[in-house]
C-alpha cells in the first residue's frame, strides 16, 4: 500500500493529510510542536476568519502577482468549497458586515477538534498517525531516494521513507509555533530557489520615530474612516478606506497590512516609503479648505477643527505630529494635509512579528502538481510556497487549497488519481 509523509501540521498539511488518507494512501503526519494546528487556533482567538465572501474575480485579485500561479488551487477548492468542508465537520458559516466569512460560535478550536477527530476515525480510508515534536531536519543522505526525510525527535535522530512528502512547513511568521523558516537552507541545498522569507501583514516603523508625546498618548489607538493611499513612481498604487492603528514605532492595522506587500518592496526599492492619510475622505477638498479658513475669533486651533470637522483625538494629534507651528498657522497647508497627511517608512517590523511572510519555494521549481522538479516525490504547499495575500480569509483559504492541491498531486505521482 502506497504511503506519504507530511511534514507541518497547519491547515495545509492538515487538509492533505485528508485527501490522502481517505485516497487510502497510509499517512504519517510529522510536526515540531506538541500539538497540530496552533496557527490556526491563534487565528481564532478573535474570531475564525476562514473565507471571504467577495465575486470570484475580486478575490482571485487579492493574490497579486500570484494570480496566476494561485487560482488553479482556488477554482478547484474556494470559498464555496471552504464553507461546505467546515458543514461537513458540523460547523456552520455565516457572512460578517464586511464579507468576511466566520464560524458560528467564532471559535477555531471546535472545528479544529472535528478536523483531527475525522483524520484520526476517517469515514473511509486510513486514520492518519500523528508524530508530534518531530522536526524536520532535511533530507537522508543514506536513503535512496529524496522520499527519505531525518527528524530531531525526543528520543534522538530518526530516519523515515515513504513513496511520496508532502512539505507544509509553513514561513517565518510567529515562530513560536512551529513555522520558523529553518527548513530554507536544507531546501537551498538541495538547488532549491527559495526566495528570502520577507514579512508581510506586518506594521512598519515611522522613519525617525514618533515623538514622546504622541506615542505616550496615542499608540495603540486606531485611526477610523480613513482612506489610506500609496504612491509608487508614475502611479497611484493603492487606495483604500479602513482604519489602521498607531503603534509605539509607527503603524499596523487592517489597512497598513492590505498594502504590506507594496509598501516593503517601495522601501526595499527606495529606502523608505510614503503613504498618504485622508483624515476626512467623505468631504472634498473644498469643503475642508473652506472650515479651516473659517474665522475662528480666539478658539484655539485644536478647539477650531473639533468644532468644524470634527477632527480631535489621535486625528488632531497626527496633525500637529507632521506639521511645524508655522505650517499649523497657514490654513491652506492644515487643509492640505487634513486630506493628504504625509508618513513616512522606514521599515517593516521584522518576520517574527508579523502575521504571515512572503517569499519561500520558487513557482518555477514546482511542476503543475506542486512537485519539486529536483526532487521527485516531494511536494510543497502552504506558505512556504512564494505568494502572500491579505489578511481577509486570503491566507487561510489558499493555503488549504494549496495542501489540496499538492495532495492531488501526490495521489498522481503515486498512481492514485487521473
Amino acid at each position: 500500500m502506497p504511503s506519504a509523509s507530511i511534514v507541518g501540521g497547519g491547515p495545509a498539511g492538515l487538509m492533505a493529510a485528508q485527501v490522502l488518507a481517505l485516497a487510502g494512501i497510509e499517512v504519517d503526519l510529522y510536526d515540531a510542536m506538541p500539538s497540530v494546528g496552533r496557527k490556526f487556533l491563534l487565528a481564532g482567538k478573535g474570531g475564525l476568519n476562514l473565507t471571504h465572501s467577495e465575486p470570484a474575480a475580486s478575490f482571485l485579485t487579492r493574490y497579486g502577482a500570484r494570480q496566476a500561479d494561485v487560482t488553479p488551487w482556488l477554482l478547484a477548492f474556494g470559498p464555496a468549497q471552504l464553507r461546505a468542508w467546515a458543514r461537513d465537520l458540523g460547523t456552520e458559516t455565516f457572512v460578517g458586515s464586511s464579507g468576511r466569512v466566520f464560524p458560528v460560535g467564532m471559535k477555531a478550536a471546535p472545528l479544529l477538534r472535528a478536523w483531527l477527530h475525522r483524520l484520526r476515525h476517517p469515514l473511509q480510508g486510513l486514520a492518519v498517525r500523528f508524530h508530534m515534536r518531530h522536526r524536520w531536519i532535511g533530507w537522508d543522505e543514506a536513503g535512496a531516494a529524496m522520499t527519505s526525510q531525518r527528524f530531531d525527535t525526543p528520543t534522538g535522530p530518526l530516519a523515515t521513507r515513504s513513496d511520496a512528502v508532502l512539505l507544509a512547513m509553513g514561513g517565518a511568521s510567529w515562530p513560536q509555533l512551529g513555522s520558523d523558516g529553518a527548513w530554507v537552507e536544507p531546501m537551498r541545498a538541495q538547488g532549491v530557489a527559495v526566495a528570502s522569507l520577507a514579512p508581510s501583514n506586518c506594521g512598519f516603523d515611522i522613519a525617525g520615530g514618533w515623538s514622546p508625546h504622541f506615542a505616550q498618548r496615542f499608540a495603540g489607538q486606531p485611526l477610523k474612516s480613513v482612506v489610506l493611499r500609496v504612491c509608487a513612481p508614475g502611479a497611484m498604487a493603492f487606495e483604500r478606506k479602513g482604519e489602521f492603528v498607531a503603534t509605539h514605532t509607527g503603524v499596523e492595522g487592517s489597512l497598513v497590512y492590505a498594502a504590506s506587500g507594496l509598501l516593503r518592496e517601495l522601501i526595499v526599492a527606495h529606502g523608505q516609503a510614503e503613504l498618504f492619510v485622508d483624515l476626512l475622505p467623505d468631504l472634498t477638498g473644498e469643503r475642508v479648505v473652506a472650515q479651516v479658513a473659517h474665522p475662528r475669533g480666539s478658539r484655539s486651533l485644536t478647539s477650531h477643527l473639533k468644532s468644524r470637522l470634527g477632527i480631535g483625538g489621535i486625528k488632531a494629534g497626527l496633525l500637529f505630529e507632521v506639521l511645524s507651528r508655522d505650517q499649523l498657522s497657514d490654513p491652506a497647508v492644515v487643509a492640505r494635509t487634513l486630506k493628504a497627511l504625509p508618513l513616512r517608512l522606514a521599515a517593516a517590523r521584522p518576520v517574527s512579528e508579523a502575521i504571515s511572510s512572503a517569499g519561500g519555494v520558487a513557482f518555477g521549481e514546482l511542476d503543475a502538481r506542486l512537485m519539486l522538479r529536483k526532487c521527485p516525490g516531494v511536494f510543497c504547499a502552504g506558505e512556504m510556497l512564494d505568494w502572500e495575500a491579505p489578511t481577509g480569509g486570503y491566507l487561510l483559504t489558499a493555503a488549504m487549497a494549496s495542501g489540496r492541491a499538492a495532495a492531488i498531486g501526490a495521489l498522481q505521482y503515486l498512481g492514485r488519481a487521473g
